[in-house]
C-alpha cells in the first residue's frame, strides 16, 4: 500500500479504483489485506443498502458510496479555518464496500458486523458510507461488543429514529436506535439526538427516546441556543463514563436548502452548525462516523455527496487536532 495522501494537486496522478469507473475515497490508497490494516488510522467504508423503504419505492440511497467517492477526489485534507491538514496526523485507507443484498437483513448485517468487527478490533476508526440508517445499529452494536456500557453515541438527524418497528419490520430506517437502547452492550443515556424537528416523526418515538433516557436536542434548541451550547451539551452526556465516542449523520438532520439530494426536511440544521458539531466532535476524539440517507439519483449537482465529504473531512480535522494537542 503507497503512502495514503490526496492527490488533488498532482496532474499526473491515476485513480486508484474501489470497483470499475469508482475512485478511492480522495483517491487515498486502497486496503488489499489485513496486513494494510496494521498501517492505517482509519478506514473508509460503503455500504450501498437499502432495506424496506419507509417512503414508498426506491430511494437511490444505495448510490450513496459510489456518488461520495466520485466526488471527493476534487478535496484535500486542509482545512484553512484551522491552518491544519488532518493526513499529517492520520493515515486513512479505503477498504471498498461491504457485500450486501438489498432487503435481505440477516446477510448484510452480518456482513456489516464483521468489517466492522474485524475494524474495531484493529483499533482503526470506522468512516462509513450509507446506505440507509438501518446500518447504524449493526455497527454501534457491534462497536459497544468491544465497548460494554461504555459506547457515546451522537445521532444527527430530523427523526428520532427509534419507533419499535415499521409495519413487521423491525430493523428499517425507522428503528435502528430501538434496537439500540435495547442492545445489552448500550446504555441509552449515553446517546445525544440532534436535530430532532418536523411532522414526520410519531409520539411513540418521542415517548421512547424519554422512556430509555437519551437526551433529545431539537432543531429550534440549535437554532435558538446555538450550535456551541448545542454540541457542548451533547458531548457532556455521550462521554459521560464512555470509552468510545460515535457520530452517525442522516442527511436530514440538514434543512431541505442545505440538503437537497436526501428526505425533505424544513427547519433544520445548516451545513455550517452541522460542519462546526461535528468538528468539536473530532476535538472530543470521536472514533467513528457514519453518514446516511443520501438520495444521489435526485439531483445532477451531486450536494449531497459533497456535503458528506465536507463533513467527514471537518471531523477528521478536528480529530487531528485531538491529536496533536495530545502529544
Amino acid at each position: 500500500m503507497r503512502e495514503s495522501k490526496p492527490t488533488i494537486y498532482d496532474p499526473n496522478f491515476l485513480p486508484n479504483m474501489i470497483y470499475s469507473g469508482v475512485p478511492s475515497w480522495l483517491n487515498l490508497s486502497v486496503i488489499e489485506n489485513d496486513d494494510d490494516l496494521k498501517k492505517i488510522d482509519a478506514a473508509v467504508v460503503g455500504v450501498p443498502w437499502e432495506g424496506g423503504c419507509t417512503i414508498g419505492g426506491y430511494s437511490s440511497t444505495t448510490e450513496g458510496p459510489k456518488a461520495v467517492r466520485s466526488a471527493s477526489i476534487r478535496y484535500t485534507g486542509f482545512l484553512p479555518d484551522y491552518n491544519l491538514d488532518c493526513f499529517d496526523y492520520l493515515n486513512v485507507a479505503d477498504s471498498g464496500d461491504i457485500a450486501t443484498q438489498n432487503g435481505n437483513y440477516d446477510f448484510t448485517f452480518k456482513s456489516i458486523r464483521e468489517r466492522i468487527g474485524k475494524l474495531a478490533d484493529a483499533k482503526i476508526i470506522p468512516i462509513t458510507i450509507g446506505g440507509d440508517h438501518g446500518i447504524a445499529y449493526p455497527i454501534i452494536s457491534e462497536i459497544a461488543k468491544r465497548y460494554p456500557k461504555k459506547v457515546g453515541v451522537l445521532h444527527f438527524d430530523a427523526h428520532l429514529d427509534n419507533y419499535s418497528h415499521f409495519g413487521d419490520d423491525e430493523l428499517s430506517r425507522c428503528s435502528p436506535f430501538y434496537r439500540v437502547y435495547n442492545d445489552p452492550n448500550m446504555d441509552p443515556t449515553k446517546i445525544a439526538h440532534i436535530g430532532i424537528r418536523g411532522p414526520r416523526n410519531h409520539r411513540e418515538e418521542y415517548n421512547n427516546a424519554v422512556k430509555y433516557g437519551a437526551t433529545v436536542i431539537r432543531a429550534i434548541d440549535v437554532h435558538e441556543d446555538g450550535w456551541k451550547a448545542s454540541i457542548s451539551k451533547a458531548l457532556e452526556v455521550v462521554s459521560k463514563d464512555t470509552e468510545y465516542i460515535y457520530i452517525t449523520v442522516c442527511a436530514d438532520s440538514l434543512d431541505a436548502a442545505n440538503m437537497p439530494q436526501a428526505p425533505q426536511d424544513m427547519g433544520g440544521l445548516t451545513s455550517y452548525e452541522l460542519l462546526m458539531m461535528l468538528h468539536e466532535a473530532g476535538l472530543a476524539g470521536a472514533k467513528g462516523i457514519d453518514f446516511v440517507e443520501t438520495y444521489p439519483e435526485v439531483f445532477t449537482l451531486q450536494t449531497a455527496a459533497h456535503v458528506v465529504n465536507w463533513a467527514f473531512l471537518y471531523y477528521l480535522n478536528g480529530l487531528a487536532q485531538h491529536i496533536k494537542e495530545s502529544k
